[in-house]
């Protein structure tokens, strides 16, 4: 632990951060950007990412509040990698959030609300969560698989390069 900095200091820090994502779900709710989600990313102590859902502003689907805060933190940093990061959530991320924060590498997931009042809210991602359980082929949405061959040529190509960056 850095000195002067206690126990008591980090819960107040991790306070400040979660406020920050709560007043940000608020903010972005009564302009009428989105639903009622802010996020932002943390790294030693200091905020990197601010996100809050954006979907109806910006007509995109993917605009939830952790995955603004990530694009935000990522271009700040100047890195796709979040690790040394963590993400304070005005609500317990959907699925497609919580992949996204995997794929980032932040360290720790930190959330006020439950999904469920985010359900009790209209906003209930159970039936997401039921699908990706299921085999492509067994889910609601159809997914077949076609060009098996020609769809594996570019994962051949990227074998090869020498220049490719792993993430």
């Amino acid at each position: 632990m850095p000195p002067g900095r206690t126990i008591k200091n980090r819960d107040q820090d991790k306070a400040l951060s979660m406020r920050a994502a709560i007043a940000l779900a608020i903010s972005g709710m009564e302009r009428g950007d989105g639903g009622p989600f802010g996020a932002v990313v943390v790294r030693d102590g200091r905020i990197v990412g601010r996100g809050w859902n954006r979907v109806l502003v910006d007509h995109d689907p993917t605009a939830h509040a952790e995955i603004v805060a990530l694009r935000a933190a990522c271009r700040r940093l100047g890195t796709h990698v979040l690790s040394g990061c963590e993400i304070f959530a005005s609500c317990d991320p959907c699925p497609m959030c919580l992949a996204a924060i995997h794929w980032a590498r932040v360290d720790r997931i930190w959330y006020a609300a439950p999904s469920r009042a985010a359900a009790a809210a209209g906003f209930d991602d159970t039936r997401f969560k039921r699908e990706l359980r299921l085999p492509p082929g067994k889910r609601r949405l159809p997914a077949r698989r076609i060009l098996s061959a020609e769809g594996a040529e570019p994962f051949r190509r990227w074998a090869k390069m020498s220049t490719r960056t792993l993430y």
